[in-house]
């Protein structure tokens, strides 16, 4: 919008789009959008580490380090996305041309999945690793590259459809709302899919991104489409940058110093933004020691996922999946928020306590680091119980994992079938493919064959059972992974701890952050914080490859005591912070430069009229001259 265009005249021109219940009817559209995106996120991101490790055959340390990997460049995408849709193609354009790579980016992983492709001798097992691991890296790229780049550009986006009159914060709380929607149902289904293979768990985010475009598309004519106007972080970074090469111009003694460093860039750039970028900058120093947090926070999808497979997820009536633990977070993410805002805050304040937004930042990594405490002790229990078990087949063991397996070892098909799977005709010299079963305590679950079968049945992987009197000498039983005994409820208190720092750490930061900030430079602090993630996650990738810690409980406690170092660094920084009111310092600024430019404006109709008079004189002087 140009400057001298009437803003009232512009917001008519805001699309077709007409009202129900006070909301434009293109928020719809965007809201389920979001959903559908989230889901699909989500939904493949819950499964993703199973998935290198139980099909591509990853070790731990590497499957993380992928992870972590692709989670970070999800989070350093943004800034590029932002760049795009501000400067050159405008969020609509932008958030469509990226959903596109994002779509494809799914298909990729679901294609990447499907082990048939490269299975020629259909043994159930993929002939050609390299294709499948390809195809995954591409995908997983694709993903980063579309998620990121919408991120900062959705939201804006929604926000752009309202009119003065109607209610665009209560868009923003629907909008967060289908966030942990989408995430939370999405963490639930997919490790469920995930049972039956990797390519369905894939598939399905993938559908769903591909509704989540349609139903975008599906609203264009009823959108209002803002044209770039330019990036405001790209103009942050040319004052920054002509600052830092003025000083380093005028390095010399004799050139008087400034009182910040900023104060070279007064040569070129207006001294509001000059001050503008100065607040900013006091936050981002803040941010310094906050990507540790992230380190800590994003490994519930790394390093507990793979903890919660050597546990048992037997909870009575319900089975949990080691992945479906995730769902614990979101979860307690809707119910601390209210309960912090509604209770303890107001709790705490009534108590004389000046529980200040960098005070709760400081608690909230203090949570973090006692959740990975908890990490070391809980791992610290399956390490001493699986020292203590071994193999009994006169007694009943808990099963450890939902996947086993059978090889026929005779030259004819038989059939085979079980109290869980029925694996119907098995071919000679040949074997199933994992399959699921019942977690906890089964008696005689053996399987319902002849007796010449089990004298050849050679392996039955990745189950302890008890076999039934006529069979169990005659099977051979090799165990792959030992037995869970450790219950997966004891991964309670640290994702409680974990999502406790988040609501005082993530929430109050971005409140912080906000309300520190120029009015004109909410996104340049958003992108700093998205660049606190992505660091804090390649932090995670340098421990995991580069210390090789061989005890996962020391490595817990490693990255606690971490993250308390960087408390304590983060609590000494905030003691010597003082809080600002950006509004206030704009406001003096404002009216100091309109002063000056009535000084400048007086000044040159003053030098107007003394140059007339001279004019004149001069003129009169020139005529005489003449005359003479």
């Amino acid at each position: 919008m140009a400057d001298n265009e009437d803003p009232k005249k512009e917001r008519k021109n805001r699309g077709k789009s007409k009202e129900v219940c006070g909301y434009p009817i293109s928020i719809f559209f965007i809201v389920v959008n979001e959903f559908c995106e989230r889901f699909s996120y989500y939904g493949m991101r819950a499964v993703l580490v199973l998935y290198f490790k139980f099909f591509l055959r990853w070790d731990d340390d590497l499957s993380t380090s992928i992870y972590h990997t692709f989670v970070a460049l999800c989070y350093l995408t943004p800034i590029l996305g932002a760049i795009v849709a501000d400067s050159w193609l405008g969020k609509f354009k932008t958030i469509i041309y990226l959903s596109i790579v994002y779509a494809i980016g799914q298909v990729a992983m679901a294609v990447s999945a499907i082990h048939d492709i490269t299975d020629t001798d259909r043994d159930g097992t993929p002939d050609n690793m390299i294709f499948h691991v390809v195809m995954s890296m591409v995908g997983l790229f694709l993903i980063a590259l579309g998620t990121g780049g919408i991120k900062p550009c959705v939201a804006a986006f929604g926000g752009d459809q309202f009119g003065d009159h109607q209610q665009r914060r209560t868009f923003f709380s629907v909008f967060y709302l289908c966030i942990n929607g989408g995430s939370l149902l999405s963490t639930i289904i997919t490790p469920i899919l995930r049972g039956t293979c990797y390519s369905l768990a894939f598939g399905v985010p993938a559908a769903l991104m591909v509704v989540a475009l349609v139903v975008f598309i599906a609203g264009s004519g009823m959108y209002y489409k803002a044209e770039p106007q330019g990036n405001i972080m790209l103009d942050v970074s040319k004052c920054i940058g002509f600052a830092i090469k003025n000083r380093y111009r005028h390095r010399s003694k004799q050139f008087p110093k400034r009182k910040h460093w900023m104060d070279w860039a007064e040569e070129k750039y207006d001294k509001l933004l000059i001050a503008q970028i100065k607040m900013v900058l006091k936050v981002l120093f803040l941010y310094i020691p906050l990507p540790v947090f992230w380190t800590l926070f994003d490994q519930k999808g790394s390093r507990w996922t793979l903890q919660a497979t050597t546990m048992d997820g037997n909870f009575g009536l319900l089975v949990i999946q080691p992945d479906q633990m995730q769902t614990v977070n979101p979860i307690l993410i809707l119910t601390l928020v209210p309960i912090m805002d509604s209770v303890v805050y107001p709790l705490i304040k009534k108590c004389g306590l000046n529980f200040t937004p960098l005070k709760r930042m400081t608690v909230g990594m203090v949570m973090a680091a006692i959740a990975f405490f908890c990490a070391a002790v809980v791992q610290l229990q399956i390490d001493v119980s699986r020292k203590q078990e071994h193999i009994d087949h006169q007694m009943i063991i808990s099963l450890i994992l939902q996947l086993f397996r059978f090889i026929n070892g005779l030259a004819t098909a038989v059939n085979v079938s079980s109290p869980a799977v029925d694996f119907g005709l098995i071919q000679p010299l040949n074997y199933t493919t994992y399959s699921l079963v019942q977690y906890g305590k089964l008696k005689n679950p053996c399987v319902s064959l002849s007796k010449t079968f089990v004298s050849h049945l050679t392996s039955f992987f990745c189950c302890c059972c008890v076999c039934c009197s006529q069979c169990q000498e005659s099977i051979t039983v090799i165990e792959e992974i030992k037995p869970n005994s450790v219950h997966m409820a004891l991964q309670i208190p640290q994702y409680f701890f974990i999502t406790a720092g988040e609501v005082m750490f993530s929430v109050t930061g971005l409140e912080f952050s906000y309300s520190q900030a120029p009015s004109n430079m909410k996104a340049v602090l958003q992108a700093g914080w998205l660049l606190t993630v992505a660091i804090g996650n390649f932090i995670v990738l340098i421990v995991a490859e580069a210390a090789k810690i061989p005890l996962k409980w020391a490595e817990y406690v490693l990255f606690a005591s971490l993250l308390i170092a960087m408390c304590v660094l983060f609590s000494i920084m905030a003691y010597f912070y003082t809080y600002i009111d950006p509004t206030e310092i704009e406001a003096q600024f404002k009216t100091t430069t309109n002063e000056d430019d009535e000084k400048h404006k007086n000044g040159e109709i003053q030098m107007l009229k003394k140059g007339s008079v001279n004019q004149k004189d001069h003129f009169n002087k020139d005529k005489k001259q003449t005359r003479l």
